[in-house]
């Protein structure tokens, strides 16, 4: 697979590309971001994309030649600059992910943001003169101090917010009632860095208001409610569809994991007992993990519940497509309760979710952490639901929640 390209270097236009104006920029920060920006441009292009052939080095190929590219406006219309975090299973995803935007025909950036002290001036600095310019901004994560620092510099009269997974639906209602961004799990008061970085949060909640200068658009699978002003589009994972499968079942039961416990907000012993319960009670093979989750974590799912630990190269959403995958998926409340019904829809395969247990929250979880997660799994469509997995007495956790 070819390498990404260089900080603020474009690749596959030729030497004409770096000088091109792009009309729209996408940042994005994680694989599933990137996914979504994808969904975004093609619902509001509608062009239908070529078939592909099976994965070349685990990375879609086209199967004749490089299609025409769907960008909204025209070739030059969409930039989508990666801002790569540190995490290595993260940046493998977003390098492949980049890699296939790249043979459909976008322009990507690739940046080193958090490559050194000096990398974030570096970075800002270099997008300036493009952010001023651009008509519309595209972001997958309204929350990151990054992109609340880019967005203080956008003129654009369009912003955009796709899916960073549930996070969405907590940013969806924070907007609507005027409160500051934080994330869901955050816990307890602001820190000395929320005070000093309070200022750039706050315009930030100031542009992504909508006024008469500036649209705001939510393209989202999550069941949210658009604020007043607010464009809520419904992303059902057309491109997604369009593009992959229909995927081989197996006959087994597949289990899908969460970063809860990366988080702090599962005990690490109480989830993994509740896998352990859930693999017996469905006798699921496979575990496909979140792309956070600790390797040590991993390796006792393996080696002490002897479960088939898979990595995925791609968001789940396009491995699940792809197959081969389970007729039967179990998940934790998490974005895929929400999203794999729709990329699988039409191919028999049920997603099944199961109840977190308030007793497995630990004593450092949000306290509106157990509130959010039932919220997850009450809205999620096309799904069954299952009671939290009974635990043994001497392994369940009770941390000072009532259940």
């Amino acid at each position: 697979m070819a390498p990404a390209a260089s900080p603020g270097r474009f690749r596959g236009r030729g030497p004409t590309a770096e000088r091109a104006t792009a009309q729209t920029l996408a940042f994005v920060e994680s694989p599933v971001q990137l996914l979504n920006v994808l969904e975004w441009a093609h619902h509001h292009t509608g062009t239908a994309r070529p078939e592909h052939s099976p994965l070349c080095d685990r990375v879609p190929r086209q199967s004749a030649g490089r299609p025409a590219p769907c960008a909204p406006d025209d070739a030059d219309g969409l930039l989508l600059v990666v801002l790569a975090p540190h995490d290595p299973m993260t940046r493998g995803q977003l390098r492949r992910m980049a890699e296939l935007a790249r043979e459909q025909g976008y322009r990507v950036r690739w940046e080193e943001a958090r490559g050194g002290p000096g990398a974030p001036a570096h970075t800002i600095g270099g997008l300036a003169g493009a952010l001023r310019k651009a008509r519309r901004v595209v972001i997958g994560d309204p929350f990151s101090r990054y992109v609340q620092l880019l967005l203080m510099i956008t003129r654009a009269r369009e912003l955009v917010v796709v899916d960073d997974g549930t996070a969405t639906m907590e940013f969806v209602s924070q907007l609507a009632r005027g409160e500051r961004l934080v994330r869901w799990h955050r816990r307890g008061g602001r820190g000395a860095r929320d005070v000093i970085f309070a200022p750039v949060s706050a315009s930030a909640r100031r542009k992504l208001t909508p006024n008469t200068r500036r649209s705001v658009e939510v393209f989202t699978s999550m069941p949210v409610e658009a604020p007043t002003g607010v464009t809520v589009t419904a992303n059902d994972f057309a491109w997604t569809r369009a593009t992959f499968g229909p995927p081989r079942l197996t006959r087994g039961t597949d289990l899908v994991g969460t970063s809860l416990v990366e988080t702090g907000v599962v005990d690490a012993e109480a989830y993994l007992e509740a896998v352990a319960a859930l693999a017996r009670a469905h006798g699921a093979t496979r575990y496909f993990a979140h792309r956070r989750e600790h390797t040590d974590k991993l390796h006792r799912i393996g080696a002490r519940l002897g479960l088939e630990v898979v990595r995925p190269e791609l968001p789940l959403e396009l491995i699940a497509r792809r197959g081969p995958i389970g007729r039967t998926v179990l998940s934790f409340p998490s974005t895929v309760v929400h999203t794999l019904p729709l990329a699988l829809a039409g191919t028999g395969v049920t997603v099944v979710v199961c109840d977190i247990d308030p007793a497995w929250l630990t004593e450092t979880a949000s306290p509106r952490a157990g509130d959010f997660l039932s919220g997850v799994t009450d809205t999620a469509r096309a799904v069954r639901r299952l009671p939290y997995a009974p635990l043994p007495t001497t392994q369940a956790v009770n941390t000072g929640h009532t259940p």
